[in-house]
């Protein structure tokens, strides 16, 4: 729970450190911002996810997840081209289909960041992927971001950073928070300190300045990524999710008490979604947030995990955060199972 991700296979290829360019000014929208698409990526790798029939199973798990988006805004989803024959019998035909190879399904991290310009020009904020820190395969995953930017045909600007966008949120306003262990780490950024790493997020997102706290290194593959946690839902708004009652000899639930108070020193309105009690799978890696949701035109898509009270409750607090928008709940233990959710497995595509 609370984020973990479980080490799943080897190393991929090896990145080097992208050199750090300061020429456009960018602005990253925030989430509940108007979409053009969403993009999604489609796991196949036998050598990240070994079991056959499991990996059926989170196929179907990303398979549902585009037919409940694609409800509400188009949906790219990305995997070579000798998969899409099969793709195209789980999902609906409003789902479009791109020839980019994937490893994984994990979008958030490996797809593009995408923000605008001083001029309005959608561009990829690039943060390069090298698999959570060489921890994973990713000779398909690692090339992904600079793939779609040329299906795209947007510009890439390079951030000068190694990480991945589900160990930032950023609410939109001038504001990110983050954990040190995702970015302040020689399995990314090797050498550098976190005031650099700092000045780059920022340049990256187009924010202001950032609320930082310590995080959990080296305990999942993630180094744990805030998306699981803690999610900006509006200027100076934040959900955090969090279990009913914390197991204080648990590094990941004092890591998470650290970033609740982290957030509620700096003024932030700070609401608590507690995890659910009765959940269907009750392995003590499996991820129950409640914050993992994804926010699309018109509707929110969020996990239920079986706990009557507790799902009911989250999708409650949802509907009140985002007034308007419908709230589709979704069975998908399978991406919990392996440490992450719904958010991980999207990237909006902002609308001009």
């Amino acid at each position: 729970m609370l984020g973990r991700r479980e080490f799943i296979a080897g190393a991929g290829c090896v990145m080097a450190l992208p050199t750090f360019s300061t020429e456009r000014r960018l602005f990253v929208p925030p989430e509940e911002a108007l979409h053009e698409f969403t993009f999604m990526q489609w796991p196949v790798n036998a050598n990240v996810h070994t079991d056959r029939y499991f990996l059926d199973d989170l196929q179907a798990k990303i398979a549902d997840i585009a037919n409940a988006i694609v409800d509400f805004e188009p949906v790219i989803l990305a995997a070579a081209g000798e998969y899409h024959k099969s793709i195209r019998q789980r999902v609906s035909g409003a789902v479009e289909l791109v020839d980019i190879p994937t490893d994984d399904l994990w979008a958030r991290d490996s797809g593009p960041l995408i923000a605008l310009d001083g001029v309005g020009n959608r561009v990829v904020s690039h943060l390069k992927f090298n698999g959570w820190g060489d921890r994973q395969v990713h000779s398909a995953d690692g090339l992904v971001a600079e793939r779609m930017a040329r299906w795209l045909d947007f510009d890439i600007v390079d951030s000068g950073l190694v990480g991945e966008a589900g160990g930032a949120e950023h609410d939109g306003h001038g504001l990110l928070m983050a954990h040190e262990s995702s970015w302040v780490h020689d399995n990314r950024n090797p050498g550098l300190s976190r005031d650099v790493i700092e000045e780059r997020l920022l340049a990256a997102y187009g924010a202001e300045r950032i609320i930082w706290s310590p995080g959990v290194r080296d305990m999942d593959i993630t180094d744990y990524h805030i998306d699981s946690l803690a999610r900006f839902t509006g200027s100076g708004q934040v959900l955090l999710n969090l279990p009913e009652e914390p197991d204080m000899s648990d590094p990941f639930h004092l890591a998470a008490l650290d970033t609740h108070d982290a957030l509620v020193a700096t003024g932030l309105d700070v609401e608590v979604i507690f995890e659910p009690n009765q959940r269907r799978v009750q392995s003590e890696d499996f991820v129950a947030s409640y914050a993992n949701y994804y926010v699309c035109n018109g509707a929110v898509i969020a996990a239920q995990f079986g706990d009557q009270e507790t799902d009911s409750a989250a999708q409650v607090v949802l509907a009140k955060h985002y007034p308007g928008r419908q709230i589709v709940a979704l069975n998908v233990d399978a991406l919990g199972e392996i440490g992450g959710g719904i958010h991980c497995a999207t990237q909006q595509v902002p609308a001009v």
